[in-house]
C-alpha cells in the first residue's frame, strides 16, 4: 500500500472519533505552519530528498510529511511528485510557485498559512489582494441581472458588505 493510502485513511477514515480527528488535524496544522514557515523564509530554494529525508529535515514523521506533500503538491512549478506511488525511499521535489500556493492556501482557507509573515517578503500587499480576489471570484456563482446593492453581502464571498468590499473600486 502506497503511504499516500495510508495517510488519507489516517487522516480521513472512520477510525477516529471526533475528539480525536479534532486534535489529530490540529497538531497536523501545527506541524505545516511550521514547515511553510521554513519553505517560505527561502522561496526559491530547491528541495530534494527522499520523503523519509525531507521529514528528518522538518522534525516530523513520513506520514505528516506525505500529507504535506500531498496539499503541496499543486503549487509546484511545472511539475507534481508522484504521491500515489511515492514511499519512503521516493525522491520528491519541493519548488513552490509562490503566487500558486498563496490562491491554493486561500481556497483551503487555510489563514493560519496565508497570513504568515514570511508572505510580506514574498509577494507585496496589492498582489496578494489580487490573488485573494481572484480565488474567492472564482467560486462565486453569479446571477446574471441581479443587481447587487452597496449593503448586499459581498458576491466574493468575504462576508463583508459590496460596499466595504469589492464595491469600493467601482
Amino acid at each position: 500500500m502506497a503511504i499516500l493510502e495510508t495517510w488519507r485513511n489516517l487522516a480521513y477514515g472512520e477510525g477516529l472519533n471526533e475528539k480525536d480527528r479534532e486534535q489529530f488535524w490540529a497538531g497536523y496544522f501545527t506541524i505545516e505552519k511550521g514547515i511553510y514557515e521554513q519553505i517560505l523564509s527561502n522561496p526559491t530554494e530547491v528541495i530534494t530528498g527522499t520523503v523519509k529525508e525531507l521529514a528528518e529535515k522538518y522534525n516530523t514523521e513520513v506520514l505528516i510529511m506525505t500529507g504535506f506533500l500531498d496539499g503541496i503538491n499543486e503549487s509546484l512549478k511545472g511539475y507534481e511528485n508522484p504521491i500515489e506511488t511515492m514511499e519512503e525511499d521516493t525522491v520528491v521535489k519541493i519548488e513552490i510557485d509562490p503566487e500558486k500556493l498563496y490562491y491554493n492556501m486561500v481556497e483551503a482557507k487555510a489563514s493560519w498559512l496565508y497570513g504568515l509573515p514570511q508572505w510580506d517578503e514574498i509577494l507585496t500587499p496589492e498582489r496578494r489582494k489580487e490573488l485573494y480576489k481572484a480565488q474567492k471570484i472564482s467560486g462565486t456563482i453569479r446571477r446574471e441581472g441581479h443587481k447587487i446593492y452597496p449593503n448586499d453581502p459581498c458576491p466574493c464571498g468575504s462576508g463583508k458588505k459590496y460596499k466595504k468590499c469589492c464595491g469600493k473600486n467601482l
